[in-house]
């Protein structure tokens, strides 16, 4: 069962195995996300692998992907949901350019996390922002 802290850091995983490569680039970014940002303050990161295989096992079993969505849902607070589609754009833009999967995977995660269309799009676009290199 998820918790909140759990359910950010799943949503994280989900787009970095989307393309069944989980980029080093993406590993670091979900680290980096945990430990800076202030949603996790009182995350203990030594965590972070135990949630990892929580979210592996979820993903690994009947109706993997769907069944994961349903936790994330269910553990995140309404005020939460933002975010988790925030870093999940994150993930997705930190190895430079997101593949086909994970754009899927984010849509899925939109459509279940109900973001909206145009709160979606500025989301994305930051996350491509803050990402671009030259």
């Amino acid at each position: 069962m998820l918790d909140p802290h759990g359910a950010l850091i799943c949503t994280m995983m989900l787009v970095s195995a989307a393309d069944r490569d989980m980029a080093e680039t993406e590993l670091k970014i979900i680290g980096d996300i945990v430990g800076d940002l202030p949603v996790f303050r009182d995350f203990d990161r030594q965590r972070l692998r135990g949630v990892l295989e929580e979210c592996s096992r979820l993903l690994g079993g009947d109706n993997g992907l769907d069944e994961a969505l349903k936790s994330i849902r269910k553990a995140l607070p309404a005020k939460l949901r933002e975010t988790a589609y925030a870093i999940a754009c994150d993930v997705a833009a930190a190895d430079g350019e997101a593949s086909q999967e994970e754009l899927r995977v984010l849509e899925l995660i939109r459509h279940r996390l109900e973001i909206e269309q145009l709160i979606a799009a500025g989301i994305e676009r930051g996350a491509k922002a803050r990402f671009q290199t030259l």
